[in-house]
Protein backbone atom coordinates (compact mmCIF):
# COMPACT_ATOMS: atom_id res chain seq x y z
CA UNK A 1 0.00 0.00 0.00
CA UNK A 2 1.05 3.38 -0.72
CA UNK A 3 1.41 5.89 2.25
CA UNK A 4 3.43 8.96 0.49
CA UNK A 5 3.40 11.11 -2.63
CA UNK A 6 7.09 9.73 -4.17
CA UNK A 7 5.53 7.40 -6.87
CA UNK A 8 2.80 9.94 -8.22
CA UNK A 9 2.06 10.23 -10.93
CA UNK A 10 1.72 6.27 -11.34
CA UNK A 11 1.17 5.32 -7.74
CA UNK A 12 -1.16 7.75 -5.24
CA UNK A 13 -1.46 7.40 -1.26
CA UNK A 14 -3.87 4.88 -0.99
CA UNK A 15 -3.29 3.30 -3.68
CA UNK A 16 -2.73 -0.92 -3.29
CA UNK A 17 -0.07 -1.77 -5.77
CA UNK A 18 -0.07 -6.25 -6.57
CA UNK A 19 3.42 -7.80 -6.00
CA UNK A 20 5.46 -10.66 -5.89
CA UNK A 21 7.38 -11.53 -2.54
CA UNK A 22 10.99 -12.88 -2.19
CA UNK A 23 10.53 -15.15 0.32
CA UNK A 24 6.64 -15.75 0.73
CA UNK A 25 6.41 -18.88 4.00
CA UNK A 26 9.98 -20.32 3.01
CA UNK A 27 9.16 -20.31 -0.65
CA UNK A 28 10.69 -17.79 -3.10
CA UNK A 29 8.65 -16.13 -5.46
CA UNK A 30 11.66 -13.98 -7.37
CA UNK A 31 15.38 -13.55 -7.06
CA UNK A 32 16.09 -10.24 -5.96
CA UNK A 33 19.50 -10.47 -8.43
CA UNK A 34 17.04 -10.69 -11.30
CA UNK A 35 15.80 -7.34 -11.05
CA UNK A 36 16.39 -5.02 -13.12
CA UNK A 37 16.35 -1.25 -14.16
CA UNK A 38 13.03 -0.02 -14.54
CA UNK A 39 11.51 -2.22 -11.68
CA UNK A 40 9.34 -1.03 -9.41
CA UNK A 41 10.48 -2.69 -5.61
CA UNK A 42 9.65 -2.75 -2.29
CA UNK A 43 12.98 -2.61 0.47
CA UNK A 44 13.47 -2.65 4.30
CA UNK A 45 14.99 1.13 4.32
CA UNK A 46 17.82 1.37 6.28
CA UNK A 47 17.37 5.59 6.26
CA UNK A 48 13.82 5.56 6.92
CA UNK A 49 12.19 4.55 9.95
CA UNK A 50 8.61 3.26 8.82
CA UNK A 51 10.74 0.43 7.19
CA UNK A 52 9.63 -0.79 4.01
CA UNK A 53 9.73 2.08 0.92
CA UNK A 54 8.00 1.34 -2.75
CA UNK A 55 10.22 2.91 -5.45
CA UNK A 56 11.30 2.43 -8.94
CA UNK A 57 15.58 0.96 -9.56
CA UNK A 58 17.66 3.69 -11.81
CA UNK A 59 20.27 2.06 -11.88
CA UNK A 60 22.25 -0.95 -10.67
CA UNK A 61 26.26 -1.01 -9.51
CA UNK A 62 28.72 -3.00 -9.31
CA UNK A 63 31.64 -1.90 -7.14
CA UNK A 64 34.30 -4.49 -5.64
CA UNK A 65 32.25 -7.94 -6.61
CA UNK A 66 29.03 -6.09 -4.12
CA UNK A 67 26.12 -5.64 -6.17
CA UNK A 68 23.70 -2.37 -5.03
CA UNK A 69 20.61 -0.61 -6.59
CA UNK A 70 19.96 2.80 -7.20
CA UNK A 71 16.00 3.58 -6.39
CA UNK A 72 14.26 7.04 -6.70
CA UNK A 73 10.88 7.99 -6.09
CA UNK A 74 9.27 8.83 -9.24
CA UNK A 75 7.67 12.20 -8.09
CA UNK A 76 11.49 12.74 -6.06
CA UNK A 77 13.75 14.90 -7.39
CA UNK A 78 17.00 13.23 -6.25
CA UNK A 79 17.24 9.11 -5.56
CA UNK A 80 16.98 7.77 -2.23
CA UNK A 81 19.96 8.64 0.08
CA UNK A 82 21.73 5.14 0.30
CA UNK A 83 22.19 2.27 -2.03
CA UNK A 84 20.10 -0.71 -1.70
CA UNK A 85 21.58 -4.36 -1.79
CA UNK A 86 19.65 -7.21 -3.47
CA UNK A 87 19.28 -8.75 0.03
CA UNK A 88 16.85 -5.47 1.57
CA UNK A 89 14.13 -5.58 -1.30
CA UNK A 90 11.02 -7.56 -0.20
CA UNK A 91 8.87 -7.32 -3.24
CA UNK A 92 8.71 -6.18 -6.91
CA UNK A 93 5.59 -4.72 -8.53
CA UNK A 94 3.82 -7.76 -10.94
CA UNK A 95 3.95 -6.13 -14.32
CA UNK A 96 1.21 -7.35 -17.70
CA UNK A 97 2.77 -6.02 -21.07
CA UNK A 98 4.95 -2.96 -18.62
CA UNK A 99 1.62 -1.98 -16.82
CA UNK A 100 1.97 -2.35 -12.87
CA UNK A 101 -1.65 -3.61 -11.09
CA UNK A 102 -3.23 -1.40 -8.93
CA UNK A 103 -6.03 -0.98 -6.79
CA UNK A 104 -6.64 2.93 -6.82
CA UNK A 105 -7.44 4.47 -3.10
CA UNK A 106 -8.29 1.05 -1.62
CA UNK A 107 -5.79 1.59 0.82
CA UNK A 108 -7.68 4.51 2.58
CA UNK A 109 -9.41 2.35 5.01
CA UNK A 110 -5.88 0.90 6.07
CA UNK A 111 -4.68 4.69 6.64
CA UNK A 112 -7.33 5.37 8.47
CA UNK A 113 -7.27 3.01 11.21
CA UNK A 114 -3.71 2.68 11.48
CA UNK A 115 -3.84 6.59 11.83
CA UNK A 116 -7.07 6.29 14.87
CA UNK A 117 -5.20 3.83 16.63
CA UNK A 118 -1.52 5.24 16.22
CA UNK A 119 -3.66 8.62 17.67
CA UNK A 120 -4.93 6.98 20.33
CA UNK A 121 -1.52 5.31 21.69
CA UNK A 122 -0.02 9.02 21.04
CA UNK A 123 2.06 8.33 18.14
CA UNK A 124 1.93 10.47 15.09
CA UNK A 125 0.06 9.43 11.70
CA UNK A 126 1.98 8.01 9.41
Amino acid sequence: MVVSESMEPLLYRGDLIVVENVDIFGFQEFNPNDIKVGDIVVYNSEWFSGGKIIHRVIAINETNGEKTLTIKGDHNPVHDSLPVKPEQIVSIAITIGNHQIIVPKIGYVSIYLQNFFRTLIGLPPV
